[in-house]
């Protein structure tokens, strides 16, 4: 239920923390991964830390925030893998700003990296995913999708932008067979958090005094519902958003 043998899987923002972390579950699971960034130097290093582990990962270098990057991507993707079946919508940035210090350069940095590259990448991704007959298109949330905070009004927009995004997507798309689905991450200890709990005085503390598991998640918390959500075992579920917060949506 849980195979992903001859599955290709694209993976924006794939060379590290979160992305890195489901790109490495879904190619234990069997699929051939393929990690996006436009550090090519870095996306390379997590190619071969992948390949010494004895899995299936290739990378290529893109912009997804560029349409014609994106394009270029996905006919690359075919061109070496023959099929695109899963998408990972990851890739990310925050300015941590209040609304009024926020420039226009800012909110739109935010929101093409983290929005408007899950449209695009979605789009480029249904002709093929339509012809393989199925496909999985996962969007990286956040809990700002559902909450608020005074330092993220470019980032929460986004995400909660991504929800929605999702849930078009799905009904959209139903017919074709192919499912969309969210996550949305807690307090997950990657680069992008250890800068805000530099930048944001009492983070860490507060994020550790309300999650119930007490801890700060870890990148491969993140591993097994890539891999749900990209396997035959969710065929069923489609639109939704899932927390993996360690309870934090909930106290």
């Amino acid at each position: 239920m849980f195979d992903l043998s001859g599955k290709t899987a694209l993976v924006t923002g794939g060379n590290g923390g979160i992305g890195l972390a489901m790109a490495r579950g879904l190619a234990r699971s069997g699929a051939s991964v393929v990690l996006v960034g436009r550090d090519a130097a870095k996306s390379a290093a997590a190619v071969e830390a992948l390949k010494a582990q004895g899995l299936k990962a290739d990378a290529v270098e893109a912009d997804v925030t560029d349409e014609g990057s994106v394009q270029r991507l996905i006919a690359q993707v075919l061109e070496r893998h023959g099929a695109l079946h899963i998408l990972v919508n990851n890739a990310g940035t925050n300015i941590r700003k209040p609304p009024q210090d926020l420039s226009l350069e800012d909110w739109n940095t935010v929101l093409d990296t983290n929005l408007t590259s899950a449209f695009l990448c979605s789009r480029a991704a249904h002709a093929p995913m339509k012809a393989a007959g199925a496909g999985k298109v996962i969007n990286i949330g956040s809990m700002m999708s559902i909450f608020g905070a005074p330092y993220a009004p470019a980032y929460g927009a986004s995400k909660g932008g991504i929800v929605q995004f999702t849930r078009s997507l799905a009904t959209a798309w139903a017919a074709d067979n192919i499912q969309a689905n969210a996550v949305l991450p807690g307090g997950i200890d990657t680069e992008l958090t250890r800068k805000a709990r530099d930048q944001v005085q009492g983070l860490n503390e507060r994020v550790l005094a309300r999650t119930p598991a007490g801890r700060w998640g870890v990148p491969p918390d993140l591993a097994g519902i890539a891999v749900f959500l990209a396997s035959s075992a969710s065929d069923f579920i489609t639109g939704t958003a899932i927390p993996v917060d360690g309870g934090y949506s909930i106290a």
